[in-house]
């Protein structure tokens, strides 16, 4: 009996089952039927995936998040398909709508159902809309405002907030401006649009205007945690000490601040005082989001807390599931291949608005170690957004391909050797080096010589961060004369946009 089961076994075809994300979304909508929300938003995740950049998988979890009250959440997702997916898809308005409408932000609310109405007056929601207008329109009254205009300041710098946690900067820099500029003192912009030029590379920008919240807002918590962040990142060591023991001294009694606090610490590796702050904002049933619970697990674990730790870490996932392999036990973590916090954010990247960003996000697939993975996603191959040079561009690196954008590749790399792993400092060289390529591109100038093309680049951005350099030491770095580094970084700023 065994040696024919072993006879079997030999003879016949291992049939494997790979589910797709269309099977992931029928489970995901049954369980949504079946009122098993929790199950349906694990489903519809791991199909949204699977086929990322879907509009109907990314509006039905939208529709779920709506269910468990993470209001914010789904907000992202429907804004998501409006702006980069589906901008015809009505319903999308509705949802939204009444999203706004349970935040107490009944400005957006009529907002977008008036949209919604305008869109589909034939729609599905067409009586539910009027319905909630109706309603709308009565707390208006009530109130005696004009349906509550500073809504539309808190929305935006929610937006702003999750654009800097996507890695879109220069998308972030503008939404941030408006909002400073029609609320002068509304302090968590500013030090969001701080925190978003610092991340390209303009520091002395940053530190500028945090300088000005604290003189004009003395104290500010998140300006001494932003300064703290910067510090840190730019090595000096100093100022990390002196405004370490300054925010060590610090007590905060709103949960914001806590948060701000405890993560400021998880960020600069002070693990202990992170993990105190943190798991007292826990303790008293803080209701965080991803980034609360991502410092929490990372805190825990380096204190020696691993348990509690790999518990936190399934919220994370729950939230993010993109991070999944970034757990902070995993040696092979985001730090590896030089890929840092880029990973979860590369897609983003790829579909920017602005052309430096997408290059950037081409050359970061290429070190990363993922090219396969990426350029074989659906979402991907769904990006509208790549001009001829960019195409070209995947062409070089996925096949080895010539083209003309091979010479601004060898000098990125070039760049890399010095200047990696790419952390969110760095990101600022690299952007500044393929927006100057972007203008070198439309002119005859030749890049033959890369290690003095690399070192003037570098010289330019250490200057503009107001970072002391001189061109002797960087001549040296790249092995040419510091007459060359001169004639080039003259070249630099002649074409820096």
């Amino acid at each position: 009996m065994i040696n024919d089961s072993k006879a079997r076994i030999q003879k016949g075809k291992l049939l494997s089952f790979v589910p797709t994300g269309e099977y992931y979304f029928t489970k995901g909508v049954k369980a949504y039927h079946r009122r098993d929300f929790i199950k349906a938003k694990k489903y519809l995740g791991r199909a949204l995936q699977l086929e990322p950049g879907e509009p109907m998988i990314t509006c039905q979890l939208a529709i779920v998040l709506t269910e468990l009250g993470e209001f914010e959440n789904s907000n992202q997702l429907l804004h998501l398909i409006l702006e980069d997916l589906d901008g015809e898809m009505a319903e999308c308005h509705y949802f939204l709508s009444n999203n706004y409408a349970h935040l107490g932000f009944f400005k957006d609310a009529y907002h977008h159902a008036k949209i919604y109405l305008e869109m589909d007056p034939n729609g599905e929601f067409i009586d539910d809309t009027e319905d909630l207008l109706e309603l709308l329109s009565f707390e208006a009254e009530d109130s005696g405002e004009e349906l509550y205009p500073q809504d539309d300041l808190i929305v935006k710098q929610e937006r702003a907030r999750g654009l800097l946690e996507s890695g879109y900067f220069p998308k972030a820099i503008e939404l941030l401006k408006d909002v400073v500029e029609q609320y002068p003192e509304y302090w968590s912009a500013y030090n969001n649009l701080a925190l978003a030029y610092f991340y390209l590379g303009k520091t002395k920008k940053a530190e500028t205007i945090l300088d000005d919240v604290l003189e004009r807002n003395p104290g500010n918590l998140h300006a001494l945690c932003n300064r703290l962040v910067f510090a840190h990142y730019q090595g000096r060591a100093k100022s990390v000490t002196s405004l370490m023991e300054s925010l060590k001294k610090i007590q905060p009694m709103l949960t914001e601040q806590q948060f701000k606090l405890g993560a400021t610490f998880a960020l600069v590796g002070e693990y202990e005082l992170a993990y105190f702050w943190l798991k007292r904002l826990y303790k008293y049933g803080f209701d965080g989001d991803g980034p609360f619970y991502y410092w929490l697990a990372n805190s825990a674990y380096y204190t020696g807390r691993e348990s509690f730790a790999k518990t936190i870490w399934k919220t994370v996932l729950e939230i993010n599931p993109e991070k999944e392999g970034t757990e902070p036990w995993n040696e092979e973590q985001s730090l590896a291949n030089g890929f840092e916090d880029h990973s979860g954010s590369i897609y983003q990247k790829l579909e920017s608005d602005y052309i430096e960003e997408r290059l950037f996000a081409i050359f970061l697939v290429s070190v990363s170690g993922k090219m396969g993975e990426v350029f074989a996603s659906k979402r991907f191959n769904q990006n509208q957004k790549l001009s001829a040079m960019e195409k070209e561009y995947v062409s070089l690196v996925k096949f080895g391909k010539p083209a003309a954008i091979q010479d601004a590749q060898e000098i990125a790399e070039v760049l890399y050797q010095n200047h990696h792993p790419i952390g969110p400092v760095e990101s600022g060289l690299f952007l500044m080096w393929f927006s100057v390529f972007v203008e070198l591109s439309k002119s005859a100038v030749r890049l033959n010589n890369k290690q003095a093309w690399a070192g003037a680049m570098e010289y330019v951005w250490y200057k503009a961060s107001h970072e002391k350099v001189s061109q002797q030491e960087i001549a040296n770095r790249y092995g040419i004369s510091t007459a060359t580094i001169g004639k080039y970084v003259k070249f630099v700023n002649n074409h820096l946009s």
